[in-house]
């Protein structure tokens, strides 16, 4: 099958190029040795290491890369802001800087990009079938595109299309103000704004943004809820739980139905800023877990809802990322054309 219509301005070399790709975020750092070679990849080895367990990047490298032989070289995508070649990843106690860990590991080249600009360049390298189509669209989308993504934070992207080739670059929209339209959102935000003060949209669209949602109406809405679906929350992978107990507990189906809701007017925001008639898409780790959620709760009622630019969202390719390693594959592919 075809690639997705993103060609990027950079080729792959017709000759093997091996690449250490790494896809660093707040939870965990996924690590792979590929070798390029055109619009050919063969992955050598695979590791995903616990973020916070370690206390470097070098550190990751260094276990991952025993007993094999020294890439030609490597791109590291950071969920954070990159500044010349170092990155403090937002939702992690130490930072990534590509001279350190050329100097440490002797490594010949070390790229360092935001791991959203990583996700973008991934497109280039997927296939029809790691996506599904949420909102149609234009049946021949074309234009600026964008991506954002709920994990442990949220991470926001765009695409420019300059009419032949798509050019990635990094974004901070995540951690935009949460804009509230209406009463609840008010309480919402004053009751998030009392926790941290600044209420980002990464307050409530991402993994811990559920919880945030949850614990609000746990606490200061009349929903009730079986007292072993609470424990489960309570003792297991909370945002996991939430999410999977959405028949059994009116309040992790509010939860959920609110999380998708502000996804939506998000990806929205976002379509609108980009102008991405190309598409939006959303990566992560939640929405692929939960597609059916997005029919369930009016995703697209959501999205389109933005007055007099209703007619453009409209036009809006919607799309999830089925594919966990789009990041990854995109850092590779960086790697590999630079």
């Amino acid at each position: 099958m075809l690639p997705l219509l993103f060609p990027m301005h950079h080729e792959i070399t017709h000759h093997a190029v091996s690449v250490l790709a790494a896809d660093v975020g707040g939870t965990t750092s996924n690590l792979a040795l590929i070798e390029m070679k055109g619009d050919q990849k063969k992955i050598l080895k695979q590791q995903n290491y616990p973020s916070q367990k370690h206390q470097s990047m070098s550190e990751i490298i260094k276990d991952f890369l025993k007993n094999q032989p020294k890439p030609d070289t490597c791109c590291i995508g950071v969920a954070g802001p990159v500044f010349h070649g170092s990155a403090k990843p937002t939702n992690l106690s130490w930072e990534v800087n590509s001279r350190e860990i050329i100097r440490q590991l002797g490594l010949p080249k070390v790229h360092l990009i935001n791991d959203l600009e990583a996700t973008a360049f991934g497109l280039a390298m997927l296939t029809d079938e790691d996506v599904v189509v949420i909102h149609q669209g234009s049946t021949q989308p074309s234009g600026n595109a964008a991506i954002l993504a709920p994990g442990t934070g949220l991470g926001e992207s765009g695409i420019y299309f300059d009419g032949t080739y798509y050019h990635p670059f990094a974004s901070e929209g995540g951690h935009c103000e949460f804009p509230a339209r209406d009463k609840f959102d008010f309480e919402l935000y004053k009751y998030l704004q009392k926790k941290h003060g600044y209420v980002s949209n990464e307050r409530l669209i991402c993994g811990p943004g559920i919880v945030n949602i949850y614990e609000f109406l746990t606490e200061n809405k009349n929903l009730e809820e079986p007292a072993w679906v609470t424990h489960k929350v309570d003792s297991g992978d909370s945002a996991a739980e939430i999410s999977q107990h959405i028949e059994h507990s009116p309040r992790c189906h509010k939860t959920m139905r609110l999380f998708i809701h502000y996804l939506a007017r998000e990806a929205a925001n976002l379509a609108l800023k980009m102008k991405a008639t190309g598409g939006l898409f959303i990566g992560g780790g939640i929405a692929p877990q939960i597609v059916p959620l997005f029919e369930k709760f009016h995703f697209n009622d959501s999205f389109v809802r933005s007055g007099r630019m209703n007619y453009l969202l409209k036009k809006v390719p919607v799309r999830i990322l089925l594919n966990p390693e789009t990041a990854l594959l995109g850092a590779a592919y960086y790697g590999a054309t630079r």
